[in-house]
């Protein structure tokens, strides 16, 4: 299997997206073990600049190999995810044209996966028993603060320690079925492991 090279924007992220894509990689294509070196970690509106995405596209597409593929993983917050990755996509295939280049933007923000299989993680770290996915979870603009709020009082989730906990354990089909934007994650992940 060929390197995945990821670029993200939140310190949670460092360490859950490489939990994530063997975890969907394991349930998809378990014949396919993916190489997921440590992100490269880029602030979005940093990111965005002109000059900017492109210059991490390269260091992503030099660091991937000859082979490798990249995947850019943010969250959309107000944005339209399909335009805005649309948008990025554009940029990156500008500058690496080489290379195999996918683009995900989580509708409002990464933990809005979360609250799509609420059910699956209820009981773990610290949530509350019985906790139940909200209908619209990626409406939700603020997903930490939803996920706070149903944690014990002076629990405060915390995205360098519970991301990527959570990761390693959330239904991964709920989640398909709850956020749109996750579905489009897993789509992205079949195509790269090809």
């Amino acid at each position: 299997m060929s390197t995945i090279i990821t670029i993200v924007e939140g310190q949670g992220e460092v360490s859950a997206v490489p939990i994530l894509i063997r975890r969907i990689a394991a349930a998809a294509v378990p014949s396919v073990v993916p190489q997921v070196p440590k992100p490269i970690r880029v602030k979005r509106n940093r990111f965005l600049r002109e000059n900017e995405l492109e210059r991490y596209v390269d260091l992503a597409a030099r660091q991937a190999g000859s082979d490798g593929r990249i995947l850019i993983l943010l969250d959309a917050d107000d944005d339209c995810p399909p335009e805005r990755a649309s948008e990025i996509l554009q940029r990156a295939t500008a500058a690496r044209s080489d290379c195999r280049i996918r683009v995900v933007l989580a509708r409002r923000e990464y933990e809005a996966w979360f609250l799509a299989a609420a059910d699956s993680i209820a009981g773990h770290r610290e949530l509350r028993s019985g906790a139940i996915a909200p209908a619209k979870p990626e409406a939700i603009r603020d997903a930490k603060g939803w996920l706070t709020s149903h944690m014990p009082p002076g629990r405060v989730y915390k995205e360098t320690r519970d991301q990527p906990a959570l990761t390693t354990m959330f239904d991964l089909d709920q989640a398909r079925r709850g956020a749109r934007s996750f579905d489009k994650m897993w789509l992205t992940m079949m195509d790269l492991m090809q």
